[in-house]
């Protein structure tokens, strides 16, 4: 394969993805750009719409297998930091978890694969918006993505921080947490602060249950299991000589397998019902919200990236079975409606302090573009394997 030609386009639509950053279900410019340059490079079809903002190319050679590439596309509220020559644009907005460098890989593995379609098949090119929280892939899915793309497999890739530049690493199970989120409300009765026995004060139960919180970790499941429960605000009162009528409390559960993440949410709302029935003249409720499931993947299709990854990198640069990450990916999604896997592309550059995604100083690595073209393309090229 030969990317000489084609690296100086990627990073430049790389770089204008990443000035011109667009949040959830907000991608117009975003996913224009992509089905505009899509059309220019031949792909027999292109539908935009999907999922409101997602865009698919069809890349049709002959009438064999299928698979699905995808990559996300939506950028974050945050201010960047950072002073390159493509800073963000747009202010309170940037692309600080490398969604404008995945585009661009996709985009080129795209104009490589259609113009030379050395492949059996039929290539999906999935380019997914609203990624950070909006669970796009869902609506995308439930706006017929499976039904109207028939895909035998669907994978994707994410950069990574923490891995060297150009390693690349999946695991046969489970890779990324899924993540829900849980409000309380605490409710007692308010007085003067000079008089607390007259009220019930609803700062030192919601305190509490805080604390009580952190044994569901530490107490209530087998140390073999892997969860996560953060109290992350906490909001009472409005006065110094006043004890507040209620206090609310948010936070999230981060789990590595489906049961655990069940028993986590029967254990906070045992704790609410023990608050409700302890007869000390407070009111709690629990509202809890289902966000990401865990980021599993088929193992056949983890072995199907590991080799493909050893062919491409070398055994020294390719790791299986790393520890999962208890951030969350709405790729999961993908994976509960399609076999398919889901793996990390290292991007830390060699004597450099690694920057962590979501952080205002963080920009994409176009030094790893080329191996991600490459990984997608030998991916395509080796499952959709060409006959004579």
């Amino acid at each position: 394969m030969q990317f000489n030609h084609l690296m100086l386009d990627v990073i430049k639509w790389r770089k204008e993805i990443h000035q011109h950053p667009e949040l959830a279900f907000q991608e117009h410019k975003t996913s224009n750009k992509v089905a505009t340059l899509l059309r220019e490079f031949g792909v027999d079809e292109v539908i935009e719409g999907i999922g409101e903002t997602g865009v698919v190319g069809v890349i049709k050679n002959g009438d064999g297998p299928s698979i699905g590439l995808r990559a996300d596309m939506d950028a974050l509220p945050m201010q960047e930091l950072g002073e390159s020559q493509h800073k963000s644009q747009n202010q309170g907005c940037m692309h600080a978890c490398g969604h404008d460098g995945h585009t661009a890989m996709l985009l080129g593995a795209a104009k490589y694969l259609s113009e030379h379609r050395s492949f059996n098949g039929t290539v999906y090119c999935v380019f997914q918006p609203a990624e950070e929280g909006y669970a796009g892939a869902q609506k995308m899915i439930d706006d017929g993505l499976f039904e109207r793309f028939q895909m035998d497999a669907i994978y994707g890739l994410h950069n990574w921080p923490g891995l060297p530049a150009g390693d690349i690493a999946v695991n046969e199970g489970a890779i990324m947490a899924s993540v829900d989120t849980f409000e309380i409300s605490v409710e007692g009765k308010g007085c003067h602060a000079a008089m607390p026995h007259l009220g019930v004060d609803p700062i030192v139960y919601a305190s509490e249950l805080v604390l009580e919180l952190q044994t569901i970790v530490s107490r209530r499941l087998s140390p073999l299991e892997s969860a996560v429960v953060s109290v992350t605000t906490f909001h009472s009162g409005d006065a110094f000589n006043v004890i507040p009528e209620v206090a609310s409390l948010t936070g999230c559960v981060r789990c590595l397998a489906p049961e655990t993440r069940v028993r986590v949410e029967a254990l906070i709302k045992e704790y609410m019902d023990s608050v409700n029935t302890a007869g000390k003249g407070v009111t709690a409720k629990l509202t809890y919200h289902k966000g990401y499931p865990v980021t599993k993947n088929h193992k056949e299709h983890a072995h199907i990236v590991y080799q493909n990854a050893l062919s491409l990198v070398g055994e020294n640069k390719v790791h299986l079975n790393l520890d999962p990450s208890m951030a969350s990916e709405d790729f999961s999604f993908m994976l509960q409606a399609c076999p398919g896997a889901y793996f990390w592309l290292g991007v830390d550059k060699a004597g450099e302090e690694t920057v962590s995604l979501h952080n205002p100083y963080y920009d994409f690595n176009d030094d790893v573009i080329e191996t991600g073209i490459r990984f997608w393309c030998s991916l395509v090229e080796n499952r959709l394997l060409k006959r004579d």
